[in-house]
């Protein structure tokens, strides 16, 4: 019996190797005829793509490699157009080309051809839009949550490894948890010892006893500051120099990001509180609201995996074995999900 291939239920295939300026663009129409060109990453463009899809008629199947959030904007017109959108996996795109290829020789066009195969043969993953899917907002709340984290995180290093070793080094011994909310105050009113030996023991506790911490002994705390400022291994610097000021511009930094960081703590938890996955979420041993925040933000909808195993492996928390003939290595994590879930 022979074969009949209805090329009109074949879908035009489209393949996007996506970059900051430019895309390569591969189409391939269900007739089998190819088309190659380069876009930017501009209205015009976007317009003109769909514009072609929209006048030639079937159905349209799209695929693109995830890079940073570059495929965000161009992923969202196709979808708003009607196209189905999926995205291949960078480790298999990889692999996918020195097979092909026999050579590491990466470029655009030929990551374009890759991806069309790839398509073709069914190698390629379900594509979210966080906009459409309705959690965008949450993604973005917490990836402000992480940029702030990281700037707080480096102000803190600069603090304990380039300005105490020079301002005030025996303050070290009080830098004990990575809420220094009191220690922050107290730099910045005390920066050197100079500034604590400049008023007798009971001025400088009374001037301090409000800045350092509730559940503490005070006087015992202050007293033991103030003598040990008497002989501190810092350099001799002057009370108003320009040096000093510097330090308090990085202890001010640090001061802010901390409150930045809380206040999106503070909303989190008032955007997430009517939230039944985030209240079943937090429930668990370990997990808190900032956690339970990026796991939603990054999954969306748990109830769109079939199996609890899918989004195992979406996380990464998959278990993984190498074996080679009579080899057999130990299961462990793949680690090779999402990676701000891993």
């Amino acid at each position: 019996m022979t074969d009949i291939t209805h090329s009109t239920t074949k879908p035009h295939l489209l393949a996007l190797d996506v970059a900051r300026r430019f895309n390569a663009v591969l189409i391939e129409l269900a007739t089998g005829e190819q088309r190659r060109f380069k876009m930017t990453n501009s209205a015009q463009d976007f317009d003109r793509l769909v514009q072609f899809i929209n006048t030639t008629a079937g159905s349209w199947r799209a695929a693109l490699e995830p890079t940073g959030d570059y495929h965000r904007p161009i992923a969202h017109r196709l979808l708003q157009a009607g196209v189905d959108v999926v995205i291949v996996s960078s480790v298999a795109q990889a692999r996918y080309r020195e097979a092909k290829f026999n050579s590491w020789d990466k470029n655009d066009p030929k990551d374009a051809s890759v991806i069309l195969d790839m398509l073709k043969h069914g190698m390629v993953m379900r594509y979210v839009d966080p906009m459409v899917a309705g959690h965008h907002d949450l993604q973005e709340l917490s990836k402000t949550y992480y940029q702030v984290t990281r700037a707080r995180t480096k102000v803190l290093h600069a603090i304990v490894n380039h300005h105490l070793p020079l301002y005030f080094p025996e303050m070290q011994r009080y830098w004990q948890t990575t809420r220094i909310e009191w220690w922050l105050r107290f730099m910045l009113e005390f920066p050197t010892p100079a500034h604590v030996r400049q008023l007798s023991k009971e001025a400088f506790i009374d001037q301090a006893w409000e800045l350092v911490g509730r559940k503490v002994e005070k006087t015992a705390k202050l007293t033991e500051i103030w003598q040990m400022a008497e002989h501190s291994a810092a350099l001799p610097h002057a009370l108003d120099c320009l040096a000093v000021e510097t330090f308090r511009v990085s202890l001010r930094q640090a001061q802010h990001l901390n409150e930045l960081r809380r206040s999106l703590e503070q909303c989190a938890e008032r955007v997430l509180s009517s939230n039944q996955d985030y209240a079943q979420l937090i429930s668990l041993p370990g997990i808190g609201p900032i956690i339970a925040l990026t796991v939603l933000a990054e999954v969306g909808d748990i109830r769109r995996f079939a199996h609890h195993r899918q989004f195992l492996k979406y996380c990464g928390f998959d278990l993984a074995k190498l074996q080679s003939g009579t080899h057999r290595g130990r299961e462990q994590l793949s680690k090779r999900g999402n990676a701000r879930l891993c």
